[in-house]
């Protein structure tokens, strides 16, 4: 098990202001915005859930720095979802629904990905639930191995602080440095509550031919419902296109603006999952994102306060 750059991770409790925030707070770019926006509505019931499940797991960790790395991934993932609830409101102030949308995140998460999906009662029964546990501890390292490179491109993204609104802009870098800060947590997690080393190889890849669409259809889906509700008529044509469209404007919008990642981007990280050799470890740089916390305004007042 691959531990260096290791270090104690903290939870900052930051706080954010949106009042004065736009909802193009990309400026001349709303489909870059609407994407992104997405997030707001996708991640505070889906980093609930991590805490959940790694509250489950925590009795079956053995190694003690694990552990406290486990530990300090639940503490920030639950200040990050608060974070992008807040953010939800921000979206309703500018007349834009979320509920449908997020009740079918919730859905996602609590019913099909919870405890007893669809009733299952086998699945609390002792020979099954720690079978369904590591399987859900999988495919947090699965998602989260899209955070880590993104939380990567946004610690080498200049284009938001030409572009964008401060306090927006602030958010996401806080959440992303934080993302590449704890990028190891959760590969390491399911590595260890997994029995053998080609278990663990063919766990992770058949986890990630599910995740990777279900990432790519939700992030779609996101932006596709914002967009239909925007107050300019262009815009709304975002709402009514197929994924497969919108994934090649996001390729030809990341391109242009450096706005966004680009889909290529995406599928680039995804193939470099499949290596035997793969470790998050190496996919992003501790010390870029520890430098952006020390600098980020929510998390230097938080650290004051």
């Amino acid at each position: 098990m691959t531990r260096t750059q290791r270090h104690q991770i903290l939870p900052r409790k930051v706080q954010f202001d949106f009042a004065n925030t736009p909802l193009h707070w990309l400026r001349d770019d709303p489909f870059s915005t609407h994407v992104i926006n997405g997030i707001h509505m996708l991640l505070p019931a889906g980093e609930l859930w991590f805490c959940r499940v790694y509250n489950q797991a925590l009795p079956m960790v053995t190694d003690d720095a694990l552990r406290e790395d486990v530990q300090g991934f639940i503490r920030q993932e639950a200040i990050h979802s608060r974070a992008h609830s807040k953010a939800q409101s921000y979206l309703e102030a500018h007349g834009l629904s979320v509920e449908a949308y997020v009740a079918r995140i919730e859905w996602l998460f609590g019913t099909f990905l919870g405890e007893a999906p669809f009733g299952m009662k086998m699945l609390q029964r002792d020979m099954w639930k720690k079978q369904w546990l590591v399987f859900r501890v999988g495919v947090i390292a699965a998602i989260e191995h899209f955070t880590g490179v993104l939380g990567q491109w946004a610690m080498d993204n200049e284009s938001w602080e030409r572009n964008g609104d401060a306090t927006m802009v602030d958010l996401f870098k806080w959440h992303l440095a934080e993302e590449v800060e704890h990028r190891t947590v959760a590969y390491d997690l399911f590595e260890h509550l997994c029995r053998t080393q080609l278990g663990f190889y063919v766990s992770r890849q058949a986890l990630m031919a599910i995740v990777f669409p279900l990432f790519v259809y939700f992030i779609s889906e996101g932006a596709r419902s914002l967009a239909k509700q925007d107050p300019d008529p262009e815009t709304r044509k975002i709402g009514r296109k197929l994924i497969p469209q919108l994934l090649l404007q996001l390729q030809r919008v990341g391109k242009q603006t450096e706005n966004v990642p680009t889909f290529s981007f995406l599928v680039r990280a995804t193939a470099r999952w499949v290596s035997p050799r793969f470790h998050p470890i190496h996919e992003g740089d501790t010390e870029q994102a520890l430098a952006y916390l020390a600098r980020s305004p929510a998390a230097m007042a938080a650290a004051e306060g």
